[in-house]
């Protein structure tokens, strides 16, 4: 009985620690994501594509944004660009191009993910795993964007 009750309370401790440290961070958790985000999409830049494919070595579209979200500890079932737009939730209008957003193109058959209001990361057919600029070959093909579940990972 006196073990039960310690680990009980030993159970709370760290509970209240781990919520401590999150109230602590705040904010920060979300660019603390995208810094582990970003560190896992850029291990599998300058990758062949394969369509279907989700790595090591070779990746299409939605299987590069799985991998890097994996990697980064987002739990999400593999699947295609367009099941993966309609299972995440729609972001605000005017935060469409913050980092870590997924941007979904024509007519949702292809998507990557945006680094900044002139960049995003995806797997191209031609092109491989890269970063690419928003041109205006891009940004007129944009069907919208939506949001990933940033996970409470504290440093």
């Amino acid at each position: 009985m006196k073990k039960l009750v310690f680990l009980i309370l030993l159970c709370v401790l760290m509970l209240s620690a781990n919520q401590a440290v999150s109230e602590t961070i705040g904010a920060d958790s979300s660019e603390t994501f995208w810094n582990r985000f970003r560190t896992a999409i850029e291990r599998h830049l300058r990758r062949p594509y394969v369509w279907g494919s989700s790595g090591l070595k070779s990746f299409d579209c939605s299987g590069f944004i799985w991998r890097a979200m994996k990697d980064s500890g987002v739990l999400i079932k593999r699947t295609t660009a367009r099941k993966l737009y309609l299972s995440l939730p729609a972001v605000e209008q005017d935060k469409e191009y913050k980092p870590g957003n997924i941007v979904f193109f024509d007519d949702l058959k292809h998507c990557g993910i945006v680094s900044n209001e002139r960049k995003f990361y995806h797997a191209g057919s031609s092109t491989g795993t890269t970063i690419e600029s928003f041109d205006p070959y891009w940004r007129d093909k944009v069907i919208g964007f939506r949001a990933i579940h940033v996970p409470d990972i504290s440093p």
